[in-house]
């Protein structure tokens, strides 16, 4: 028997993951891979950043606002969806500004990925993709998804390591997400401006020097067929995405003529496989996947 392929991708807060590898999950998804998105916490600290939602009755029920449109990405993705459990710290506005007691960010690492090792043990994937260590940004909760991350992806197939946690079972490739890259930034800034479009990445391209680019991009996953989804997706998330910003501004024909990839760092692998991929499952083969279960 053919063992199924599966992808576990781990998100601090609902959006993150439709603004972070969503086409990826919406083409494997359709392609018959079972993908399932992990969410870290509940976003209860999250801004509301769309003004047409920054109402009161929104933001005394944020917690399942935010639940209900996580439900509507989901389903729009075509993946399957399951919350960690763990307090939303919030971005605090000053760097030595104290996290907020009991919230993600404070927890112990090996107490934080006891649940996701858990996650992994009981969908059993052979790829998992996450935030690098700097958290695609400096948020508390990215760089503590990337923490747990790498703990449950050597832990989940070690039977001395939470051996309460359910059988082991061992992830082939970790993959860190690099979505915000200053080459596809630029790409996409001079295809605008050559067509009269205005662009609004030029801000940031400015700035870029104070952002150095960590990891390189090893594996692009051709996925523009999917943009269309990935935005419904994003907008599904209504307190978090102003569907009149920067997010849609560029067109997607654009996107897909000039950047029709998600792209990847591979930060570990257990298979053989040659570089630059083009899957996250190269190099995995039916045989690998059967014996990556203990």
């Amino acid at each position: 028997m053919v063992a199924p392929l599966r992808l576990l991708a781990v998100h601090a807060h609902p959006d993150d993951e439709s603004s972070k590898g969503a086409a990826t999950m919406a083409r494997y998804a359709a392609e018959g891979v079972d993908v399932l998105v992990v969410t870290c916490t509940g976003g209860e600290r999250g801004s509301i950043l769309n003004p047409k939602m920054d109402r009161p009755d929104v933001l005394e029920n944020i917690t399942e606002v935010r639940r209900q449109e996580m439900e509507k990405a989901r389903e729009i993705l075509g993946v399957r969806q399951s919350f960690l459990g763990f307090v939303d710290s919030g971005l605090p506005e000053d760097e030595n500004e104290p996290l907020p007691e009991g919230c993600f960010g404070l927890q112990p690492v090996e107490i934080a990925a006891a649940p996701l090792v858990k996650a992994v043990r009981e969908f059993r994937p052979q790829v998992i993709l996450t935030y690098d260590d700097d958290g695609g940004y400096p948020h508390p909760d990215h760089i503590m998804t990337n923490k747990i991350s790498v703990v449950a992806f050597e832990a989940a197939g070690d039977p001395d390591r939470y051996p309460e946690l359910g059988e082991p079972w061992q992830p082939l490739k970790l993959y860190y997400h690099m979505g915000f890259t200053r080459a596809r930034f630029e790409a996409l800034h001079t295809a605008m401006t050559d067509r009269g479009i205005g662009s609004p990445y030029a801000d940031w391209i400015s700035r870029w020097e104070d952002r150095p680019q960590k990891w390189e991009v090893t594996t692009r996953v051709h996925c523009g067929d999917f943009f269309e989804v990935r935005d419904l997706a994003l907008l599904a998330h209504a307190t978090q995405v102003d569907p009149d910003g920067t997010w849609f501004v560029c067109p997607r024909d654009l996107q897909r003529e000039v950047w029709p990839t998600e792209d990847y760092h591979l930060a570990r692998s257990l298979v053989d496989t040659e570089l630059p991929e083009k899957d996250l499952f190269a190099g995995i083969h039916t045989d690998e996947v059967a014996s990556a279960r203990h």
